[in-house]
């Protein structure tokens, strides 16, 4: 997957995280759109993990599958990291 195609599947995963996690996280659209990076590679992680697949281009299975491991740091952000 390119490099475009990791900042386009970021930016969607990162906001729908966002959305779906509301709160005062600080941060912007580039805070926004590294979560929604890491959060594919999260994402892809624990989906291969466990049999679902990774984040493979920007299509339906790969949106969810990052904005899964989005969540996942959005949580362990909140929970762990935030004071």
């Amino acid at each position: 997957m390119g490099f475009i195609s990791w900042i386009i599947l970021g930016l969607i995963a990162g906001a729908l995280a966002k959305w779906l996690m509301p709160g005062d996280d600080g941060g912007g659209w580039l805070a926004t759109i590294g979560l929604g990076i890491a959060g594919a590679f999260v994402g892809g992680w624990v989906g291969s993990f466990i049999g679902l697949g990774a984040a493979t281009g920007v299509n339906i299975g790969s949106l969810i599958t990052a904005t899964f491991g989005a969540l996942i740091l959005l949580f362990a952000y909140n929970k762990f990291l935030r004071k």
